[in-house]
């Protein structure tokens, strides 16, 4: 789980210009749909889309990234056994096979997946990808010299507590089977039913052990998908890829590699990349971002233009920010309290604070609001647009602060939206309303982080956010709310340190449904139980509003990423 950070790894901390909410998808004033920009109806091959963006393009090793994020980048090169279907809106937050000729077989309580892989599948060098090139793939990723990646593996496969990886342990994990080059056979634990959801992360690419050089594998990974790594320079910041002739795309419904070349050049000011795409002169007219947003002030100048307002693509991903409370805290220990604080909120002002409406929709549910997660819609604490100060002073009074109290509130000192001073100083507002003085603690980022995910030192009440590793209720809630994951000694989530047996056995009962859909009711209903124990005061859900050039073509942003997916582009 995490929350999407820059770049996208667990604790993802993103700021607005990197992360975006729920709904539906558009591309300026129309939906571009398969048309795309430029005037062409029909998207062809040819060209070099660049691409430019704030954050590198780092450790490009599928063991070490996180999940198939970095603005897609990584799908490019490395193909795995299940994708997101690479479509507009809610249907691009659907699992579809990749590698794989399904999206996993599963045993009756969900504890063994098999997979068998399509035929005709083959590394940019054109020898065969096979089962154990797979299998190698995932074990590497256990490596302590290959850290970086997602944690479920270690968590989900029975007897990879400890696995080191296989240049430390030669026997591999048994909990993989490859019965023969073309089956994989999972052993878990405990009950998956989101496995395939899972099986899109890059820790399942294909690695060909033959060709694994280490810590230096990211300098020039053997590629599976439609473009191989020519140049990897300064550690991501500059990333050209070309095609690979060895990809075929009769086993690739998914990737439609429209360019010849895509050059990727990253480290760029935000207000830099905005410039250079609003302008679209010579290669930036063929050029697209994935990690930068346009803020109020270029929004409203594109706005009021026609022509690149046309160029805006809006997308939305899983994400919610929110106040979080720590109960073992007083006066935070006193539901009356808690919930006197979730009606006093004023969400107009948060989301003016987050950039405007544009930039951010208001949230009174902890899961986002698409039905992937489960949305359910509730409001427990209705504070209406502008809060409910009058609700919050009768509580306060029941609670034994007829007076009022006072509170601090604990935030980052960074530029970010979501946990900024600006936030920061709405909440302190509307609280004021209801007789809540609030004392603000802004703290540098790095120390806010710290502070935040420790045990010892968790605040009673801050800023917080999460985003989802896919689209699930599973990677949204059981982080923030299951018992059993609270982290003592380490880098804890699960903030209000809810440990509610009925809470973390329905997360079990929920985790052993392979019918996604009947899991998404599941994980909605236990949002608004927990909900009622007023542990968060959900805030909003931020928004991508990114431009991209003007021979930029076939626009696509799913709600999986809520990013222009570079492997649907085509350049004019």
């Amino acid at each position: 789980m995490r929350q999407p950070s820059v770049p996208a790894r667990r604790v993802a901390a993103v700021s607005v210009s990197l992360v975006v909410a729920a709904g539906a998808v558009a591309c300026g004033p129309k939906d571009s749909g398969a048309q795309g920009a430029g005037g062409d109806s029909k998207p062809r091959k040819g060209g070099v889309l660049s691409v430019l963006n704030a954050q590198p393009q780092q450790d490009f090793d599928p063991a070490r990234l996180y999940t198939s994020g970095g603005g897609n980048i990584p799908s490019l090169v490395f193909r795995t056994l299940t994708t997101r279907h690479r479509a507009n809106g809610a249907a691009g937050a659907k699992v579809v096979p990749d590698l794989a000729t399904d999206t996993g077989r599963p045993n009756k309580d969900a504890t063994v997946w098999t997979y068998t892989l399509k035929k005709g599948l083959k590394f940019e060098d054109g020898t065969p990808i096979t089962s154990a090139d797979v299998k190698y793939g995932v074990e590497r990723s256990f490596a302590p010299e290959l850290s970086g990646g997602a944690p479920y593996l270690r968590d989900w496969l029975t007897g990879a507590a400890d696995y080191q990886g296989p240049y430390k342990d030669k026997k591999g994990l048994s909990a993989i089977e490859t019965p023969d080059s073309r089956t994989l056979v999972f052993h878990l634990n405990k009950p998956e039913g989101e496995f395939p959801l899972l099986a899109t992360q890059t820790q399942f690419t294909p690695v060909p052990k033959s060709k694994d050089t280490g810590t230096k594998y990211e300098n020039h990974p053997v590629s599976s998908g439609p473009y191989k790594v020519i140049r990897n320079e300064n550690d991501g910041e500059r990333l050209l890829l070309e095609r690979n002739p060895a990809w075929s795309a009769a086993t690739d419904s998914e990737r439609k590699a429209y360019p010849d070349r895509i050059d990727v050049r990253s480290g760029l000011d935000s207000s830099v990349i905005n410039q250079r795409l609003s302008a679209s002169q010579g290669a930036d007219a063929a050029a697209v971002t994935t990690d930068t947003n346009l803020g109020p002030a270029e929004l409203a100048k594109t706005t009021s233009d026609s022509q690149l307002a046309a160029r805006v693509g809006t997308g939305h991903f899983g994400y919610t920010n929110y106040l979080a409370f720590n109960p073992k805290i007083k006066p935070f220990d006193d539901v009356k309290v808690r919930q006197a604080i979730s009606y006093a909120v004023d969400r107009s002002s948060v989301v003016n604070a987050a950039g405007g409406s544009a930039l951010a929709e208001p949230a009174t549910t902890f899961l986002p609001n698409q039905k992937s997660f489960g949305y359910t819609p509730y409001d427990l604490f209705p504070a209406g647009a502008s809060g409910a100060p009058a609700k919050a002073r009768e509580l306060l009074k029941e609670a034994g602060y007829a007076h009022g109290l006072t509170i601090t509130l604990t935030h980052s000192n960074s530029k970010d939206f979501e946990t900024s001073p600006e936030i920061a100083t709405a909440v302190q507002d509307a609280l004021k309303k209801a007789g809540i003085t609030v004392r603000l603690q802004g703290l540098e980022d790095n120390d806010y982080k710290d502070k935040i995910h420790s045990v010892k030192t968790e605040p009673g009440l801050f800023l917080a956010h999460w985003g989802a590793d896919w689209p699930s209720g599973g990677p949204f809630l059981a982080p923030i709310f299951d018992g059993r994951q609270i982290v003592k000694d380490g880098a804890n989530f699960n903030t209000g340190l809810l440990n509610d047996p009925s809470v973390n056995s329905e997360i079990d009962a929920i985790n052993k449904l392979t019918d996604l859909d009947a899991a998404a009711k599941r994980w909605g209903a236990l949002d608004e139980k927990i909900g009622a124990q007023a542990l968060t005061v959900p805030l909003f859900h931020p928004v991508y509003k990114r431009l991209y050039g003007k021979d930029v073509k076939n626009i696509v942003i799913s709600d999986w990423t809520g990013v222009l997916d570079v492997s649907q582009v085509a350049v004019k």
